[in-house]
Parts: structure tokens; C-alpha cells; sequence
């Protein structure tokens, strides 16, 4: 699953090497985990395609989305991204799921 949220960028994921009931998080940037799930072990590895990882409890990871979700406060999420890098990040993204749609966005067709 991607999670993309006006704080960071990230990546949930289950591999068959977790414990039972454990999701991998991973993020991009240096401590954008630790916003959702502060009390992670966050581990950096230039091994893998993400920077940073943590393993967190299930229950963890939905509590934290679940916040998330509930704290929304804006009509438009890319307005409200005040991080310029991630809100240029996110418009690539919303530009290639745009092509995705028939017919594009804004058309009158």
C-alpha cells in the first residue's frame, strides 16, 4: 500500500519474514516514520529500494492511518502539502494517474 499524506511518503508492505501480526513501513525520508509511529526502531539501509524501515504491529499501523483519516481538515490534499519538495512529488503522481482516467480531468467530454 502507498500512503500518501501531507507530512510524507509511504510504503506498507507484508513480507513473509515478519513476525505474525507485523507490517514493514517504509519511507523515502529521514523521519517521516517517526511522524506516524514515533516509538518505531527505524532502520536505514542503502540494501533495499526504501531508505528507511521499521517494523510496527498491525494494529499500530491502522491505528496511525486511521488518525490520519479522521484529521482531515482540507478540501484539496496537494494544497495541502506545505513541504514544496513532497507537494511537487505528489503533482508527477497525480499527473500519471490523470492519463489513467477516460475522460481526463477537466475535459468536457
Amino acid at each position: 500500500m502507498w500512503l500518501c499524506l501531507n507530512q510524507g511518503f509511504y510504503s506498507i508492505v507484508r513480507t513473509k519474514d515478519l513476525p505474525p501480526g507485523h507490517l514493514l513501513v517504509r519511507a523515502r525520508r529521514e523521519g517521516d516514520l517517526e511522524k506516524l509511529w514515533p516509538d518505531a526502531e527505524v532502520k536505514r539501509t542503502v540494501r533495499s529500494d526504501y531508505l528507511f524501515r521499521a517494523i510496527v504491529p498491525e494494529q499500530v499501523v491502522a491505528e496511525a492511518v486511521a488518525r490520519e483519516v479522521i484529521g482531515i481538515d482540507y478540501d484539496n490534499f496537494k494544497s495541502s502539502v506545505d513541504d514544496q519538495a513532497l507537494h511537487d512529488a505528489y503533482l508527477i503522481v497525480w499527473r500519471a494517474m490523470a492519463r489513467l482516467q477516460r475522460p481526463a480531468p477537466y475535459s468536457r467530454g
